[in-house]
């Protein structure tokens, strides 16, 4: 499955290629279906396809009916990733979706991807990701039991918050290897330091610009001040929590003051906002997520920022354009 096209730049969705420029409005990382590894299998769980099928497609119709065009499903492989849903929701509904390959934090992996490989035992080794990783993007993503669909069009990868792993660090530079390869680009979730795991990516080679460090909204993130640290070495700025009513991330007034400090300082090409929010989860403990709309950055936070004298170019630029450089193949 080829995903270079000449001419026009393309982003990769479930559904194919599309020309970058038919994009619109993108929340960068939220998830649709997220089911905690194991669930599936729990007898209290109640996986009912049809039922999350309606109740995802009323929520990316509710998304695209307050001016949203794609939503990138950024939860990799192992948290109930659905390409046959996927590709059904895209269908009926019109929205773009763009998914993804990787996986971590190290706790969440499955064993094969802990069983050392070698002897001495080392963790999986970074070449190891990168060939897993840049087969879903090239030959299609994995339906197990089944073939590969639809490609990926994106490398998402988390670390743990105590700080990254051996393992973690070879799934970084795994993702990074293979968005070398294949021209997507990568999503880190940083473990205790922003600027030190983007830079385990960028020792790769990728491009500063290929890379999306999220969480950058974290609270003691923000008191660091890593999103500026980050911007400054040309990696994308994703506030990706939006909405979060959770100690461990700053307030929406806070992140829309944020956002107007970058913007002022002329990062303003870097930042990329995000909900966080979860369409259907399935094993997960309650949280406030699951009940987030993925249209609450357009009908609330857009308005805040407006309201604190940031332009509706502006806004053009943090939720089109920027997604489009950030998604585009190359």
């Amino acid at each position: 499955m080829s995903i270079h096209h000449g001419g026009t730049e393309t982003v990769t969705t479930v559904l194919g290629p599309i020309p970058a420029d038919q994009l619109g409005v993108v929340a960068v990382h939220e998830a649709l279906l997220s089911v905690l590894p194991g669930a599936q299998y729990a007898f209290d769980i109640r996986m009912d396809r049809a039922e999350i099928f309606q109740t995802l497609t009323q929520k990316l119709t509710d998304f695209r009916d307050h001016g949203g065009r794609t939503v990138v499903d950024s939860t990799g492989m192992f948290h109930g990733r659905d390409v046959l849903l996927l590709e059904a929701l895209s269908r009926s509904t019109g929205v773009h979706i763009v998914a993804s390959t990787g996986m971590g934090p190290e706790e969440m992996l499955g064993g094969y991807f802990l069983t050392p490989q070698t002897n001495p035992p080392t963790p999986w080794p970074a070449e190891k990701f990168a060939e897993l990783f840049t087969a879903e993007i090239t030959d299609g993503m994995v339906v197990p039991r089944v073939e590969r669909r639809g490609p990926a069009g994106l490398v998402a990868t988390v670390a743990d918050r105590d700080g990254i792993t051996p393992t973690e660090e070879s799934l970084f530079r795994g993702a990074a290897r293979a968005a070398l390869q294949t021209g997507v680009p990568v999503s880190i979730r940083y473990g205790g330091d922003a600027v030190q795991d983007l830079e385990i990516v960028l020792a790769e080679g990728l491009p500063a610009d290929r890379v999306l460090v999220g969480g950058l909204d974290r609270t003691e993130a923000v008191a660091a001040g890593a999103p500026a640290e980050i911007a400054r070495r040309g990696a994308f700025v994703a506030l990706d929590h939006v909405g979060a009513k959770d100690a461990a991330y700053v307030t929406d007034e806070e992140r829309a003051a944020l956002v107007v400090q970058l913007i002022r300082v002329g990062f303003g090409d870097r930042i990329l906002l995000s909900s966080n929010a979860v369409g259907v989860a399935m094993g997960h403990p309650s949280h406030p997520a699951h009940d987030l709309p993925y249209s609450y950055l357009l009908s609330t936070f857009v308005p805040l920022l407006r309201s604190l004298g940031v332009t509706d170019r502006q806004v053009d630029q943090l939720l089109v354009d920027n997604p489009r450089r950030l998604l585009s193949v190359r």
